[in-house]
């Protein structure tokens, strides 16, 4: 295992100095080298190639239970510890990026709240049959890119979006008639949110109303009451927003890219059995 350490290392540093801290001999290290490569050797040396290839492709976002999936899925034959071990053995790991952003929930003290109908009940037996919504902020050079999305739990696809430099009900409304246009779902589909003004506005209410929707609103401070599309915020921002874009324009190519292309399309969900939401709805079922 140090031998292995210091061949795939010996870019980086001298190999003299990683013998000295790993206590070997540059003789026994170099004779090892010189040594007929095994068949496990090799086997491990053509999985390292597909596992930096498939880390790419996940934009450098997987780790390796994704990347283990992922490789199962194309036919490999391995196992989910021997692709970790060889994931830290060459330094491949998912990115992680933690940062502060500014609130995007303010609440408006006339409105009256729903009740918390989905008591963060989060699975759902069919397409469209709850949805949840939030706004969050995306950093840029510009000043503040809000992003407003709205989620069908059944799948985790993200199903409306809207973007804009400011958090008015109307980027709300724009998620909403997006969604409702792309999926037009049956009455009594239920619609959970945070208590932010935008979405208890009576614009945003009479917009529910219209499409027969059953409302549902998260507790006051409560962020595990709508903690699905917390998590999506999350991943969006150690996936793509990982640092601040240049522009407003530019953020927002990167994030359609990023919702229809990627996540909604390609990207391994592990509340879905690992697939994506597309592959997700696209399953029988009877």
């Amino acid at each position: 295992m140090r031998y292995q350490f210091i061949a795939a290392h010996q870019g980086d540093y001298a190999v003299s100095r990683m013998c000295r801290v790993l206590r070997v001999g540059r003789s026994g290290y170099y004779a090892w080298r010189s040594r007929p490569a095994s068949g496990r050797a090799q086997g491990n040396h053509t999985l390292v190639t597909q596992i930096r290839e498939t880390h790419e492709a996940s934009q450098y976002t997987y780790g390796s239970p994704r990347i283990h999936v992922a490789l199962r899925q194309m036919g490999w034959a391995c196992g989910r510890n021997r692709v970790a071990r060889l994931m830290r053995l060459h330094g491949i790991s998912a990115r992680k990026v933690r940062r502060r952003f500014p609130v995007t929930t303010r609440r408006d003290p006339r409105a009256v709240p729903a009740p918390n109908l989905l008591n963060q009940e989060f699975s759902s037996p069919a397409p469209d049959r709850k949805w949840v919504s939030d706004i969050t902020s995306i950093d840029t050079a510009e000043g503040w890119l809000y992003l407003a999305v709205v989620m069908d739990l059944f799948s985790r696809r993200i199903v409306g979006w809207a973007m804009a430099d400011h958090m008015q009900t109307s980027l709300a409304q724009q998620a909403l008639d997006m969604a409702m246009l792309q999926r037009e779902p049956a009455q009594g589909l239920l619609h959970h949110s945070d208590q932010g003004s935008q979405y208890t506005s009576d614009a945003y209410q009479r917009s529910l109303l219209a499409y027969r929707c059953s409302v549902s609103m998260s507790r006051v401070g409560n962020c595990f009451d709508n903690a699905v599309i917390e998590s999506f915020f999350h991943t969006l921002k150690t996936e793509c927003a990982t640092q601040p874009f240049a522009t407003r324009a530019q953020a927002r190519t990167a994030i359609f890219q990023y919702i229809e292309s990627w996540y909604n399309r390609r990207r391994l969900h592990s509340a879905i059995d690992y697939l994506s939401p597309a592959e997700f709805e696209q399953i029988p079922r009877h």
